[in-house]
């Protein structure tokens, strides 16, 4: 009996094709403008920074507008806690810093400051009300910078888009959904002929397709040995004095090609190796059972 199922799968492979395609420029186009607005935000900071107020007077202003509600206008304290003789102020300034960008507790955060009002605010209340400390250079947000760069480095999920929009993410799902159904269907009509016959058939395997098999296991294993030696690197790398990125793409290329040469195998075993039988429909457009 002649398959009418072989045209539909292929038809879906060409699809998701072509969605496939428009995937690419709207990903193009989310990451370009993306990129655009980031090159924007890291450029007002660096002007910002390149003309550097006199952190007296600039500072001295930051803080009244913002901290002297809470904290004082002489830094002695109040809802907030005193900064005025504080071991904490005039200890690690990064600690400061990273308190007024992000906030702590009651004490809400203010992202708005660019690197120059930072270095004023902190320079100020790090040098004022009897506070004596080293005046704080941009050289800070540098070294804050790599360590955040170190930490990138061992984040996988720093190879997901973060900026995914819902026809992103809808696109993908179909595609995913076309091909899996393409590469089932090319697959069925391959494993069981360009006819189908009733009753049940006895299959008859063949030094070829043992041989893949084998090698499709020996890839497995050749292959799941190279993932787990690139995780254990990637542990290893981590503990490193200097940290070493975690590979991701080498990670997910080689968990793909042990589960590609498991399907393979799979596939292989299931066409020469196993009996099966076909149902077709009778006259009555019933199957038999």
């Amino acid at each position: 009996m002649e398959r009418n199922d072989t045209t539909i799968p292929a038809v879906s492979l060409i699809v998701a094709a072509i969605f496939w395609v428009i995937l690419l420029f709207l990903f193009n186009s989310t990451l370009k403008s993306h990129h655009g607005a980031a090159e924007g935000a890291k450029e007002a900071p660096a002007a910002a920074t390149a003309a550097a107020s006199d952190w007296q007077t600039g500072g001295k202003a930051i803080y009244e507008a913002n901290c002297a509600g809470c904290h004082g206008a002489a830094g002695e304290g109040g809802f907030g806690k005193a900064l005025a003789g504080s071991g904490f102020v005039t200890g690690d300034p990064a600690g400061v810093i990273n308190i007024i960008q992000k906030g702590k507790g009651g004490m809400p955060a203010f992202p708005q400051l660019n690197e120059t009002q930072l270095l004023d605010v902190v320079n100020y209340i790090r040098n004022s009300w009897g506070n004596k400390a080293d005046i704080v250079s941009p050289e800070i947000f540098a070294a804050k910078g790599d360590e955040e760069a170190k930490l990138a480095a061992l984040n996988r999920s720093r190879f997901v888009p973060d900026h995914l929009g819902l026809p992103e993410i809808f696109l993908t799902t179909f595609i995913i959904i076309l091909t899996i159904y393409g590469l089932i269907g090319l697959y069925s009509a391959w494993a069981e002929g360009e006819t189908l016959k009733p009753g049940f058939h006895v299959v008859r395997s063949n030094n070829l397709a043992f041989g893949g098999i084998v090698l499709s296991m020996v890839g497995v294993l050749w292959f799941g040995y190279l993932f787990v030696k690139q995780i254990v690197m990637g542990i290893q790398g981590s503990e490193a004095e200097k940290i070493q990125p975690i590979n991701v793409t080498a990670e997910g290329t080689y968990a793909a090609m042990v589960l590609l040469l498991l399907a393979a195998a799979l596939m292989l075993y299931k066409k020469y190796f196993m009996d099966g039988e076909a149902l077709v429909e009778d006259a009555s457009g019933e199957f038999p059972w």
